[in-house]
């Protein structure tokens, strides 16, 4: 008996694209727990600024903080676990901060490190993506 799956005589290994891949699912979960941690201090109270407890937040404050502390730790979960549905929820969590920092910069204030975090993070992700797709291309 062999650990490896084989087709036919070949042997499928995962390439090292595919491992690193893999490694990079695991470093943006633990960038979204990180993120998960912080939604979740801002609401119990241990936030030094001006919305630093949930009952003194506008309510738009309330619904953000509240959905991104709920999301990013499952967001997380999804990626460890290499979870196709992990990146989905990551991008709706990145989606929400782009909308509140970018386009409402007046109520959530601007974050440009926080968005090019986001960006950065897609653009490995494609790329990655891209690359699997073309070796798996050229193995068929």
């Amino acid at each position: 008996m062999t650990d490896h799956a084989s087709e036919g005589s070949r042997v499928l290994l995962p390439s090292a694209a595919e491992v690193a891949f893999e490694w990079f699912h695991r470093l943006v979960a633990l960038y979204c727990l990180v993120l998960g941690l912080a939604y979740w201090l801002r609401l119990v109270g241990f936030y030094e600024g001006p919305l630093y407890r949930f009952d003194l937040m506008p309510v738009h404050w309330q619904v953000a903080s509240v959905s991104l502390a709920v999301l990013y730790p499952f967001a997380a979960s999804g990626l460890w676990m290499i979870a196709s549905w992990g990146p989905v929820i990551w991008f709706l969590c990145a989606a929400a901060e782009t909308v509140m920092h970018a386009g409402f910069p007046e109520l959530f204030g601007a974050q440009p490190e926080l968005l090019a975090g986001h960006a950065g993070i897609a653009l490995v992700y494609a790329g990655f993506r891209l690359v699997i797709y073309l070796q798996k291309r050229r193995r068929a």
